[in-house]
């Protein structure tokens, strides 16, 4: 496992390439990558050749009510050059970010988010892009190879056998290829 000094998005060129390497020697022919406005799937698609690319944006409405963060141009752009991209709800905040915005508690999917960033953010976004990925259903639901960051770019990527969020707990995670020192 390569450990980074610090997080972020100077690193997500040597991720990428890592998390390629690793899918050559393992046979992985799927890859979920977390993206706001296209960056990452822009130095993927530079990097990896003959896998299949799902790039997971935040939701509409993440940043400013009924707004998507990446535009429609570049939405246009990778999908013609065949990366499936998903933008659809946090499957580790959802409707639960309501109510501790309402109520100032703390629940459930939440606490799971929160234990998985003890790992790192890019943890926590690699584990919540499958899943949402899986909902979709555009996984095969053999293992892939999950890509996220802190902030912006990438700097984590984990192998895992992905699951639907009914089936949560029964999500494998096989391998943490690089991640940032915490």
């Amino acid at each position: 496992m390569k450990l980074f000094d610090s997080p972020g998005k100077e690193n997500t060129d040597e991720c990428l390439q890592l998390a390629h390497e690793k899918m050559k020697e393992q046979g992985i022919q799927e890859i979920v990558i977390a993206t706001n406005k296209g960056f990452t799937i822009d130095r993927a698609l530079d990097i990896m050749v003959g896998v299949k690319i799902i790039a997971v944006t935040h939701h509409a409405g993440f940043r400013e009510p009924w707004v998507c963060e990446m535009p429609d141009e570049k939405r246009k752009e990778l999908e013609a050059k065949g990366v499936i991209i998903l933008t659809c709800s946090h499957s580790l905040s959802g409707i639960e970010r309501s109510f501790r915005g309402k109520h100032n508690g703390l629940y459930p999917t939440e606490l799971v988010a929160e234990t998985l960033r003890l790992f790192g953010q890019g943890t926590k976004v690699c584990v919540e892009v499958a899943l949402m990925a899986a909902d979709c259903g555009v996984l095969s639901g053999r293992q892939v190879m999950t890509i996220g960051g802190t902030g912006q770019g990438a700097d984590t990527a984990i192998i895992l056998t992905p699951t639907h969020q009914k089936n949560f707990l029964d999500m494998k995670i096989h391998e943490i290829v690089c991640k940032p020192k915490l």
